[in-house]
């Protein structure tokens, strides 16, 4: 006559298991930290949230750049660092992006949280950066406004109006990304 014997998890499963959603649970944590209000991301109510683009930055070449001088554009702001995977994975699907959409003045601006000048321009060479490259290191304001401190690389998607649409934490497809500016862009002749 057979017994059966009680399967049970071997203890280095059972740490596996653990770690695998201590780790997720973390990373749902720092989203949801991450994102407005502690909501996680999803289109904003336009009448409600106006972006703050009261910011001058310098860009890699030490030029000043003025966020508000990009108001009445579609405007995307992404947070990034040289040394993020999901960033770097970006990086190229925005430069295609700012070739596709340059007639509908699209802007993108790559906003780097913790790389200097001397950093950035090999890295932006390195990978064709066809955009302003911005040096966010020391722009505790900014990186806070933005909610760039707890999480990168996160995107903000802003209207001509100068009112947020979208921001994403995290990274996501070219098709995403492509979606989301084509919602950005004035309906034909509004520009």
């Amino acid at each position: 006559m057979e017994t059966e014997t009680p399967v049970t998890p071997r203890p280095a499963r059972r740490g596996w298991v653990m770690a695998a959603v201590v780790g997720l649970v973390a990373l749902a944590g720092i989203g949801w930290l991450a994102t407005p209000n502690g909501r996680p991301s999803a289109p904003v109510d336009p009448d409600t949230v106006a972006a703050d683009l009261d910011f001058t930055v310098k860009d890699m070449d030490g030029k000043d750049v003025r966020l508000a001088d990009y108001k009445g554009r579609p405007l995307v702001l992404n947070f990034w660092a040289t040394y993020c995977a999901p960033c770097k994975h970006e990086i190229p699907i925005f430069v295609d992006l700012v070739e596709k959409y340059r007639d509908q003045k699209l802007a993108i601006l790559g906003i780097s949280i913790d790389d200097s000048a001397d950093d950035l321009r090999p890295f932006a060479q390195q990978f064709k950066m066809n955009y302003p490259v911005l040096v966010g290191l020391g722009q505790d304001r900014l990186l806070e406004t933005y909610e760039a401190v707890f999480f990168i690389p996160v995107t903000w998607f802003i209207r001509t109006d100068g009112t947020v649409r979208l921001k994403h934490p995290g990274s996501a497809t070219k098709e995403w990304f492509e979606e989301q500016v084509k919602a950005l862009l004035p309906k034909a002749g509004a520009l």
